[in-house]
């Protein structure tokens, strides 16, 4: 039976952790390091040192005659440091030994043929030896000292100078445990203000407190919660809108199929029946335009501008033709012309799932509330300065008085006495999809066909005048 991991196990450690880990691991390297090469250079210059003594002994010898060195002349020197004891002197004349120190061996120090310093094994010990040609020709003088004595005097050196350092390193690593739980805080207490909110607050964090390098995350999940604002605000409308407009569609059906069920003839049954499904068809075009303004007001508010996140231009063009293809008979049931000017391709920065749905609800709103026989004209004009294109869809109705297009794109608005059905969401999807992408957008009268005339034009990004 396999169990799933802790989250919190797979996260790894925490951030605290890891900063103590990597400064520790990087000071004791570092600590490492220095007393490393400490040492090589103190040994070194103890070498140095304690080599030059070993030369100035020896070139004392050296002007001393073989007379002088024998016999009663050189009597055991008395002992000065607890170190001389571990300094050895041979003096040797035809290989045989004349003259030594009482701590020194009866064997050579050294080669007597090697002058100069050299170390030695003699007799299991390792000695530093300094050889030198005597006064007289056939005088070999060794000066030896034993390199335990050096080792003894480098450890102690080292002890003094990074003993106290290796007794500061516990300070040190608990003062940067301090320090760096202190840097953290911050997120700790960002995590807490977290933790304890309520599932249902979306209200922004404050940003009093924050250190700089956590402002961003801060700013980003303020961001967050604005668009799930937002996004539930926009739910939340779609719900009452749902709610609202299908109330009537659904009363008006249930009502005629009450009427056909109770009908007594043949055609008032029909009649009924028909009424029935044109209130379908009504039904059906409010949920299409319901979840179309959703869909839009759920990509508004999860993305932000979404004009921004485009990643391929769409044939302004080439959707118009089609989409007045799949239109035209629509307009020939009620004997209406639908005519298109349009260049070969038109780019514009839209996704192709929404180039259609802006095109359907303009041109849909001018074939609906135009009178039989009218003409619905659509032009797409390619880039101009300034433009990135424009679209032009104009019509031969009766076009809408100066008080009806103040209020063009409120929901569920819609002009009395035009005899047609509808929701009035059509022109509230246009308009937020120019709001989306921005797009300019501008109504007036048609000065060709009489009608209502709208254009809408995709300003061009690098152009940041106003024409």
């Amino acid at each position: 039976m396999s169990h799933s991991a802790d989250p919190a196990s797979q996260s790894g450690r925490s951030l605290q952790t890891r900063l103590l880990v990597t400064v520790l691991g990087l000071l004791g390297v570092v600590w490492a390091a220095v007393a490393v090469s400490t040492w090589h250079d103190t040994r070194h210059e103890l070498n140095e040192l304690l080599d030059a003594h070993l030369s100035q002994a020896a070139a004392l010898l050296v002007t001393q005659r073989l007379d002088d060195l024998e016999g009663d002349n050189f009597p055991p020197p008395p002992t000065l440091h607890r170190y001389q004891a571990r300094v050895a002197i041979q003096v040797w004349h035809e290989g045989r030994l004349v003259v030594r120190s009482t701590n020194a061996p009866d064997a050579p120090l050294a080669d007597g043929h090697r002058l100069g310093l050299t170390s030695q094994q003699v007799n299991g010990e390792e000695w530093r030896v300094l050889t030198a040609q005597g006064h007289e020709a056939d005088v070999v003088i060794h000066v030896g000292e034993l390199e335990s004595a050096r080792r003894h005097i480098l450890l102690a050196s080292l002890r003094s100078a990074v003993g106290s350092v290796l007794l500061a390193l516990p300070l040190l690593a608990l003062g940067i445990w301090w320090a760096v739980r202190g840097s953290v805080r911050p997120l700790r207490q960002l995590g807490q203000a977290v933790a304890v909110r309520r599932p249902e607050s979306l209200a922004p964090l404050s940003v009093a407190a924050v250190p700089p390098e956590v402002a961003p995350l801060v700013n980003a999940l303020n961001g967050l919660f604005g668009r799930m604002t937002a996004l539930l605000a926009s739910e939340r409308r779609f719900t009452a809108d749902a709610a609202h407009e299908l109330r009537t569609p659904i009363a008006a059906i249930r009502m005629q199929a009450q009427v056909a069920q109770g009908a007594s003839t043949g055609p008032e049954r029909d009649r009924a029946l028909a009424a029935t499904l044109q209130g379908c068809d009504r039904a059906a075009r409010l949920v299409d335009q319901l979840l179309q303004l959703a869909r839009i007001e759920g990509e508004a508010a999860r993305a932000g501008p979404a004009a921004e996140s485009v990643d391929a231009p769409t044939d302004l063009a080439a959707a118009a033709r089609k989409l007045l293809a799949d239109m035209a008979p629509q307009a020939r049931t009620r004997g209406q012309q639908l005519l298109l000017e349009a260049p070969a391709a038109v780019s514009v920065p839209m996704p192709a799932a929404l180039v259609p749905v802006l095109l359907r609800n303009l041109i849909d709103n001018a074939l609906r509330y135009s009178p039989d026989a009218a003409v619905v004209r659509v032009e797409v004009q390619g880039a101009s300065p300034g433009r990135a294109a424009t679209l032009v869809v104009e019509d031969s109705g009766p076009g809408l008085p100066p008080e009806a297009l103040a209020r063009l794109g409120e929901r569920f608005y819609r002009v009395l006495g035009t005899g047609q059905a509808g929701s009035g969401l059509g022109w509230s999807i246009v308009q937020r999809l120019a709001r989306l992408y921005g797009l300019s957008v501008s109504v007036g009268r048609s000065e060709t066909l009489g009608g209502l005339r709208v254009v809408l034009v995709w300003l061009d990004p690098g152009h940041s005048g106003e024409d």
